[in-house]
């Protein structure tokens, strides 16, 4: 944990290998000027991942990192452990990483607790702070919360999170829970998204030229199916609805903690 307090926290989620959505994000005064840039996973799953790391290790100790889960994937797909990725682009991607690469991300944590001006003890994770591709919803029940909350400690008053490519604000059982939304791959609509911390939490999309990202992705990218992938993932083709109504199914109806008691 870093004890000392931070003004501004920029938080990026989800990039997914997107170079060009990376690049304006990084061009906004407010993320050149806060403090620390914080990644909360899934940072290389996608077309460009050498590129993306390269880009963010160049911006030195102001960026610090979460491992999401596609970046797991990714490690072990190199290293070995498994033979597939759910994700069609997500062996391109982990062949596409130089060896160190694939060190430096098998090295990253899953979590991490800031103090940030205004909201206190901040922890960031992935998914949930017990999992990196465990899923919560803007409109998951308290019982859901109080289970991926288990073990959290006290002082942690707000809990930064992806995973789910939409961005929210909601409070649950007294801590405020924040997701910026995906950079690089966001569902719902076109952008890339992300947040500010400190005082508060801002919400924020960042608009970028996506016909012309997708022609550069098609450019400089070999991955078999680049165009069609530019296409539905830089214009954000999946909506919300149809994005939640996936996601709930994927939880099974026990673990739902719909009950406000629960």
């Amino acid at each position: 944990m870093q004890s000392v307090q931070l003004n501004r926290v920029a938080v990026l989620s989800d990039i997914h290998g997107v170079l060009p959505a990376l690049e304006a994000v990084l061009a906004e005064p407010e993320v050149a000027a806060a403090d620390r840039i914080v990644l909360t996973g899934d940072i290389t799953a996608g077309p460009q991942p050498a590129e993306v790391l390269d880009l963010l290790r160049a911006q030195g100790e102001r960026v610090l990192w979460v491992a999401g889960n596609a970046d797991r994937e990714l490690v072990e797909f190199r290293r070995g452990r498994r033979t597939e990725i759910p994700d069609p682009i997500g062996p391109f991607a982990a062949d596409a990483l130089r060896a160190e690469q694939v060190d430096f991300l098998a090295g990253l944590p899953t979590t991490l607790t800031l103090t940030v001006s205004g909201l206190g003890q901040v922890l960031f994770c992935h998914a949930t702070p017990r999992d990196d591709e465990e899923i919560v919803l803007v409109d998951s029940g308290p019982g859901r919360w109080a289970e991926v909350f288990t073990g959290l400690a006290d002082d942690v008053r707000t809990v930064v999170c992806g995973h789910t490519h939409m961005p929210y604000l909601r409070l649950a059982h007294g801590r405020l829970v924040v997701n910026p939304g995906s950079v690089g791959m966001p569902y719902g609509r076109p952008g890339a998204h992300w947040c500010l911390l400190g005082p508060g939490v801002d919400l924020r999309v960042t608009p970028f030229d996506t016909e012309a990202a997708a022609a550069r992705l098609v450019a400089e990218c070999a991955y078999e199916d680049i165009a069609a992938w530019a296409d539905y993932f830089l214009h954000a083709r999946a909506t919300d609805t149809e994005v939640l109504e996936l996601f709930r199914g994927r939880i099974p109806p026990e673990m739902t903690g719909t009950g406000a008691g629960a």
